[in-house]
């Protein structure tokens, strides 16, 4: 429950192109899952809280990279810094 108050205190960000998914963090921030579509193996995923992001960028299908940057959402506590 405190996830949902923590995130309706900021602004969801600008959406980036190609967005495909977006998951919320624990501290409020959010991962964004980018590529160019469901069958493409070209997927990485980004941190806006705490700047992580994809070990091998560019390199993964959308079943595989969003199971790990819904892992890294739930773990990651960094808040939004704008």
């Amino acid at each position: 429950m405190r996830t949902a108050s923590l995130a309706s205190a900021f602004t969801e960000p600008e959406r980036p192109k190609g967005l495909q998914l977006r998951f919320i963090t624990v501290g409020g921030s959010y991962v964004d899952v980018t590529g160019s579509g469901r069958d493409s193996g070209k997927h990485r995923w980004d941190c806006r809280g705490c700047k992580d992001t994809s070990r091998f960028p560019d390199e993964d299908y959308l079943s595989s990279i969003r199971e790990k940057a819904n892992e890294h959402a739930g773990l990651c506590r960094a808040i939004p810094l704008t």
